[in-house]
């Protein structure tokens, strides 16, 4: 039987607006194996990166369950959600907002190690710093040098070493190259996944970008407005994406071969509102295929065999232009 380490079930955030409740991650339920990496998917304002924030308790989750290793981390109080975080950590988006300037290398990654009383002397603390940056691949040089003295690649590595410091099971990465040159993200997904394979980390991979999601995750979650429309294993995803938003996400990648000629699905029509939202299923005004139904009623997330899950009401019909 599979060793599931995080079971997150019917998580909701909801935060409350001058115009309404804005659901901003809606019943949102999957588990992930230990040692492996679930992709979160979907445009800007979709609900990816909320669901990892709530998930860590960066922001309290309205309702819902999220069972690290079989315990429910939502009814821990300051000082066992403390201790947990030893055990969950966070790397952001940005690696210079996310790094206090005020502070060098060595002070940054070892923070955590001071915080948590995990180092009895200087020395000890300065010997673990630089054991966490020879990992991520930082030079000795660099441990007084300050975060605006170094470019985008480094700051994400100190980054990554400060997740690292406290030696965790499970790491959220919030899109931690989107804010990187392309040379320099191969280099640090290649890294995440060294370290990972070296730890037996488990990973949620939060991108807008497929093309990266699909060569570093093992099963892929597709987020539309608050709300998780498919969920498959990586392979399965791209052999068979069911869902119209989906299929549309995947159309969009560029292929690099002037000869293959690559239809695009353009999605058309107004992007339903995340506050107080109407009733049935929220990307039905831009899908081609919606009926009357698709207005009314909520779609569910159903299993279509070999773990592939898909909420649509038309899922057997898209599932057999699939085939």
């Amino acid at each position: 039987m599979a060793d599931k380490i995080l079971e997150v079930k019917n998580l909701k955030k909801y935060f409350q607006t001058p115009k309404g409740t804005l659901h901003a991650v809606d019943d949102v339920t999957f588990t992930i194996e230990r040692g492996k990496t679930l992709g979160i998917v979907g445009e800007s304002g979709c609900g990816k990166s909320t669901t990892g924030r709530t998930i860590l308790r960066l922001l309290e989750p309205t309702s819902g369950e999220v069972l690290f290793e079989g315990k429910d981390v939502t009814k821990y109080n300051k000082d066992e959600m403390r201790k947990m975080r030893k055990e969950m950590q966070l790397i952001f988006q940005d690696p210079f907002a996310s790094l206090n300037p005020r502070k060098t290398v060595s002070e940054i990654i070892g923070e955590p190690l001071t915080l948590h009383k995990l180092v009895k002397s200087k020395e000890e603390l300065n010997t673990r710093v630089l054991e966490l940056m020879e990992v991520v691949g930082l030079a000795e040089r660099l441990v007084n040098a300050y975060p605006h003295e170094l470019d985008g690649g480094r700051r994400q590595r100190i980054g990554i070493a400060r997740a690292l410091a406290l030696e965790p099971k499970f790491i959220v990465c919030d899109e931690p190259v989107s804010a990187l040159d392309v040379s320099i993200q191969a280099q640090v997904l290649n890294l995440l996944k060294n370290i990972q394979e070296k730890m037996g980390l488990t990973y949620i991979f939060i991108t807008h970008d497929l093309s990266v999601v699909n060569h570093f995750s093992d099963d892929i979650a597709v987020m539309y407005l608050g709300k998780l429309i498919e969920k498959a294993p990586a392979e399965e995803l791209f052999a068979h994406p069911t869902h119209p938003y989906t299929q549309a996400l995947l159309s969009a990648i560029p292929v690099p071969d002037i000869h293959h000629k690559q239809e695009r699905i353009i999605l058309k029509g107004e992007i339903s509102s995340p506050i107080n939202p109407k009733p049935g299923c929220r990307f039905a005004p831009r899908c081609i295929y919606a009926t009357e139904e698709c207005f009314k009623n909520e779609p569910e997330l159903i299993n279509m065999g070999e773990e592939h899950f898909v909420s649509c009401l038309k899922w057997k019909e898209m599932a057999e232009k699939q085939q």
